[in-house]
């Protein structure tokens, strides 16, 4: 097999189990914290690097969301077993990078590796984020450019991949729509308050030995399950979260 149908097979392959990479990362983080020596840093750091991680994760967040909010129906969705196009976009973010959603991925979880407060584990992380997802935006641009032909290719040679150029955005055609972010990002936003309690929680176990429950982490992950619950039966019990051309 030639090695441009091996890539975008295995492309294929990692992009149907995309959404299995938290789950590995939550697995990791356990050795990680326990090896991890966290005595030198003082209440300042602790905080600084704490608000840096948050802030990193909040950025993927915003860009994730501005990607989902201003995109039509037929893209940017949750499809796990194929990939899936009825529109090219260029306008907007689609303009400055060509995955958005990869990129605002990365940024929510290396914010959440940051807190681990272990250099290795979030270049290890990055790397491999890097070789896994390569090959799937290899196989979504085959796909991409065996449907859209020449305007693809055009699009593709002025806009980078990965990171944003700034000097190439063209205003989108679709107004920010706050209704799609909420219906389609609430199990993100929890996984990823979820993601920092957990590590909130382990890294003071292996510190202290003991398990103390009413962490300020604890109250910021039931304001999420909260927000969640009620997002969630908005969408499934109402039509409050509906529009049309939306995904």
């Amino acid at each position: 097999m030639a090695l441009i149908h091996s890539f975008e097979k295995s492309g294929n392959t990692l992009f149907r189990y995309r959404g299995q990479i938290p789950v590995v990362l939550f697995i990791l983080v356990i050795p990680v914290l326990y090896f991890t020596d966290t005595n030198w840093m003082d209440r300042n750091t602790y905080q600084i690097l704490t608000g840096l991680a948050i802030a990193i994760s909040i950025l993927g967040f915003i860009v994730r969301a501005i990607s989902i909010g201003t995109t039509p129906k037929g893209t940017s969705g949750r499809n796990t077993e194929q990939q899936v196009a009825e529109v090219l976009n260029q306008t907007g973010i689609y303009s400055m990078v060509r995955h958005p959603l990869y990129l605002g991925n990365y940024l929510m979880w290396i914010g959440i590796v940051v807190f681990t407060f272990n250099i290795y584990f979030i270049l290890i992380v990055s790397l491999a984020y890097w070789l896994y997802y390569e090959r799937i935006m290899f196989a979504e641009e085959r796909f991409l450019e065996r449907k859209f032909g020449n305007d693809y290719l055009d699009w593709s040679l002025k806009v980078p991949a990965f990171i944003p150029a700034s000097k190439n955005y063209i205003k989108g055609k679709i107004p920010f729509s706050l209704i799609t972010v909420l219906r389609r990002e609430y199990s993100g936003f929890l996984a990823t308050v979820l993601s920092y309690t957990f590590i909130d929680h382990l890294r003071y176990y292996f510190k202290t030995g003991t398990f103390e429950p009413l962490r300020f982490s604890t109250y910021a992950l039931g304001v999420a399950i909260i927000i969640t619950l009620i997002l969630r039966t908005l969408k499934h019990s109402t039509k409050l979260l509906n529009e049309s051309g939306r995904s």
